[in-house]
């Protein structure tokens, strides 16, 4: 019998290297997503820095032109705190359509997967069965063949 070949191996193969494709996107997504989520705990981080200070200051007791600063600054790093959450999600809605691309995709190379594994399966019974068949005509021969010899 002849060696096995699945006709959609090619098909297989373009849906592999698409899926390949696709989690190394998601990947790079993924780091984007971290690298933001570090811009925004630093902003955060800025903001409480400087609110601790402002509290200190005003503890202490400043003058008016201070505090006008202190709440300037705080009002620009709330902007700021603002600007990079709101890039923070759009990465995150970013990650989430990439994510269902890689998952689609996984779905298509998974069927193929499971229809080439069927194929080999029927594929193998039928050698089986050719091999058995052989065993038992070269038997029923050589039975045949003691009979007359006989």
């Amino acid at each position: 019998m002849k060696k096995f070949k699945f006709s959609l191996d090619s098909v297989l193969s373009y849906k592999q290297q698409v899926l390949d494709a696709l989690k190394g996107e998601h990947a790079a997504i993924l780091a984007e997503v971290r690298a933001q989520e570090d811009v925004v705990e630093a902003a955060w981080r800025a903001y409480r820095d400087c609110n601790d200070e402002f509290c200190r200051r005003k503890m202490e007791g400043m003058i008016v032109s201070d505090a006008v600063f202190y709440e300037t600054g705080l009002r620009v790093l709330e902007r700021d705190i603002q600007r990079e959450t709101d890039k923070l999600d759009a990465l995150r809605k970013k990650e989430e359509r990439k994510r269902r691309e890689v998952v689609d995709a996984k779905i298509d190379t998974s069927s193929i997967e499971k229809l080439k594994e069927h194929k080999l399966e029927d594929y193998n019974k039928a050698v089986q069965k050719a091999e058995e068949s052989l065993i038992d005509e070269f038997v029923s021969s050589a039975r045949a063949r003691a009979g007359i010899g006989a």
